[in-house]
């Protein structure tokens, strides 16, 4: 059993008898709700000015929104422009104006976040990232920001997302007036999980392979490497049956990796995460999976990769399974499809029915405004 997963599901029951208040009937009526983070707010009334803490909450807010998802926002960090180019191009074809016309705060963790601005922009909600809860509260973001009236509400779709996606899809549903869209899509996200979890809950941990994950491979050349503990994709490995080598490591967020310990520890499997981080850094060598990718382009950079000193002698590689898979699935709500295709990559004959690109299909033709295209994940050949 896989009880992490099911830890998520109570969290979830939790967060939905919070939100079992009669549903708000007008602008002007309070909202209280307990946030990711432990926090109970009290809005005075529904939000229509938010400031998004990352841009690439968008995902979450695309997927459960009947309508325009920028309606509501007023500005963000502009990280889904700089390393979700494609994706940033697919909302903008959809929605020109609204895009255009968002302000770039900067990033709130850091510094650098101007509180005048955002009473400028007579903002009503700022939304964070729990993962970056003690650096918000380090920098005095949290204080500056509720002495000058403006709340803030932690989601988490990142550091515990498989715990932590529900119950904050519940938040933004009760916090944008989506609750009929956060329900359509938690049933979705539910079922897509289970065709893995319920699968792999009946393989013995000792028949589970070794995987090593590269965080972000070809974001800094010649480097070896950046992985995840038992969070983020680390976790998404572990549901899809896997050992995450980084795991057995160090329990924590972002685990570094030599290249030593890699070709010691032999993985069955080596997965890399990839975008099309080009247009904002041009030296990387990473895949540049996306809405725009290319499968003759990305089969030329996978193959560097696998190539690399240290990589091209591993059995993994040898083998046939050194992977390439979007690195942003690991910020989103849609992280089920990442799951699904490294199930795929572990278990063939297992999961020989269950087709992740139709999945990944289907979640644009029933939540998103635009299509699905380009390419999400490939292989190195053998």
């Amino acid at each position: 059993m896989n009880t992490r997963f099911i830890s998520g599901f109570a969290l979830t029951l939790a967060a939905t008898v919070t939100f079992l208040t009669p549903a708000t009937s007008a602008k002007a009526e309070a909202v209280t709700l307990t946030d990711i983070a432990g926090r109970q707010v009290t809005l005075d009334e529904h939000p229509d000015k938010i400031i998004l803490g990352e841009g690439r909450m968008m995902y979450a807010i695309a997927a459960i929104t009947d309508g325009n998802p920028f309606d509501q926002i007023v500005g963000w960090k502009d990280d889904l422009v700089q390393y979700d180019p494609d994706a940033f191009r697919k909302f903008e074809d959809v929605f020109p104006v609204d895009t255009q016309r968002m302000i770039n705060f900067g990033n709130p963790y850091a510094g650098d976040f101007s509180i005048e601005a955002v009473l400028e922009a007579d903002a009503d909600l700022v939304l964070l990232d729990s993962g970056n809860l003690f650096k918000a509260e380090e920098t005095g973001l949290i204080d500056k920001l509720d002495k000058a009236g403006v709340p803030v509400v932690f989601i988490d779709f990142r550091r515990n997302a498989t715990e932590n996606t529900v119950p904050s899809l519940l938040i933004l549903g009760r916090i944008l007036g989506e609750e009929k869209g956060a329900a359509k899509f938690i049933d979705f996200y539910i079922s897509e999980m289970k065709k893995v979890t319920n699968v792999v809950d009946q393989i013995p941990a000792e028949e589970h392979p070794l995987v090593v994950l590269e965080n972000a491979a070809g974001w800094q050349p010649d480097f070896c490497c950046w992985s995840f503990g038992p969070y983020n994709y680390g976790r998404f490995v572990e549901l899809a049956g896997a050992k995450n080598y980084a795991s057995t490591l160090e329990n924590a967020y972002s685990v570094s990796l030599s290249m030593e310990g890699v070709i010691d520890a032999d993985p069955d499997h080596v997965i890399g995460t990839g975008a099309n981080w080009a247009e904002a850094k041009p030296e990387v060598t990473s895949t540049l999976l996306g809405y725009e990718g290319d499968p003759a382009v990305n089969a030329e950079k996978i193959a560097a990769l696998a190539a690399r000193p240290g990589f091209a002698e591993l059995r993994a590689v040898k083998d046939g399974n050194y992977h390439s898979i979007y690195h942003q699935f690991y910020n989103s709500p849609y992280h089920f499809v990442a799951i699904q295709q490294i199930a795929k990559w572990l278990y063939p004959e297992d999961f020989e029915n269950l087709d992740p690109q139709e999945t990944f299909e289907r979640l644009h033709d029933e939540f998103m405004p635009y299509e699905a295209s380009g390419q999400f994940w490939l292989s190195a050949d053998q």
